[in-house]
């Protein structure tokens, strides 16, 4: 098993059992909800095999130095990015790449940069280990550039690939990895977790978090409120029961916050429509947002299941229009207007 790793024991101990037995595959795909610890399963793994797990460690992106340099490289204009391509390195044998800019993408050039780093043996020990996470988050390309070094590894080189949800991949890439799935913590093991780590307003991190523990200790519940105003105005608005000009209000101060991402906005409108499912057809269930119920109960009395399927399919399309740099204001905009229909 590996020291503070919650959760997840079964591919905990999978992992465990390739190293005591010396039988590793070349590339190991860890899938499983955002937050749940796979990258963090997978920095572990490499402090296993090539030890000075501390250094390893320094590559984590929760950290304060690597949060701050994903926001610097967020404010590079393309070109600058691709001719530095980000990588973290603070182990000789452990390399992590990881989305940046701001699409959070996996590029083309980061991809060639492992090809080339890929050549090189291991500068201590048998193997070098390569972290890449969110692989789900490459484009076109840089998925296709990786599979050449997928289908002939170097004997001594290692990569561990994290994704969301491993069907956004390639088949050829999935079918080159040996796949883990992680799943989400239970009630307990969070309870556990948030109370080892001191966190405060701890029924709200367990509830918000849904299982993962990742989300649970970066959750900034000031931020998630201000949102859930704005996302709550929004169905209010798109289900009739608030009048345009409260959702024009929200729009007008989302528009100006340029440095407010609207994938945290519709993470938060995802929770918000499960819990307006929940009112409407299981009550009783326990809620996300269980401090806003009496409002959430007030609008589910005045929506149907295909109004909440209907806006799950928006919000879905929102989410894969992303990519596409799309102008975030009229997005929803578009989304309001399409609902209140």
């Amino acid at each position: 098993m590996f020291e503070n790793f919650h959760g997840n024991a079964a591919a905990a101990e999978v992992l465990g059992q390739m190293v005591s037995g010396n039988r590793i595959p070349q590339t190991i795909l860890l899938s499983g909800p955002e937050g749940i610890g796979k990258a963090t399963l997978a920095r572990r793994f490499g402090a296993r095999l090539l030890g000075h797990g501390e250094q390893i460690e320094m590559d984590d992106l929760s950290l304060a130095h690597n949060v701050e340099r994903l926001a610097e490289r967020e404010k590079m204009p393309a070109d600058k990015r691709g001719d530095d391509p980000l990588l973290f390195q603070s182990h000789p044998d452990f390399v992590t790449f990881c989305p940046e800019g701001p699409l959070r993408q996996i590029s083309i050039q980061q991809m060639r940069t492992l090809k080339e780093r890929a050549q090189f043996t291991p500068l201590k020990g048998r193997r070098r280990v390569f972290l890449i996470d969110q692989i789900d988050r490459a484009n076109e390309q840089a998925a296709n550039s990786l599979l050449k070094i997928l289908e002939e590894p170097p004997p001594y080189l290692i990569i561990v690939c994290t994704a969301t949800n491993p069907y956004d991949l390639l088949p050829t890439i999935r079918s080159r990895s040996v796949p883990l799935y992680l799943s989400r913590l239970t009630a307990g093991e969070m309870q556990d977790f948030v109370t080892l780590r001191g966190l405060d307003q701890a029924k709200r991190r367990i509830a918000l978090s849904a299982g993962s523990p990742g989300a649970a200790v970066s959750l900034d519940l000031a931020a998630y409120d201000k949102r859930r105003a704005a996302m709550m105005a929004l169905l209010g608005a798109a289900a009739g029961v608030l009048p345009w000009a409260d959702w024009a209000k929200q729009s007008e101060a989302l528009n100006a916050a340029r440095s407010e991402k609207l994938e945290n906005y519709l993470k938060v409108l995802y929770l918000l429509l499960e819990d307006l499912l929940w009112i409407r057809y299981s009550a009783g269930a326990p809620l996300k947002n269980f401090d806003i119920q009496r409002e959430l109960e007030g609008l589910s009395r005045v929506i149907e299941f295909e109004w909440i399927r209907k806006a799950v399919k928006k919000t879905d399309e929102l989410l894969e229009l992303l990519r596409r740099n799309i102008q975030r204001g009229i997005a929803l905009d578009a989304w309001v207007m399409e609902l209140r229909r």
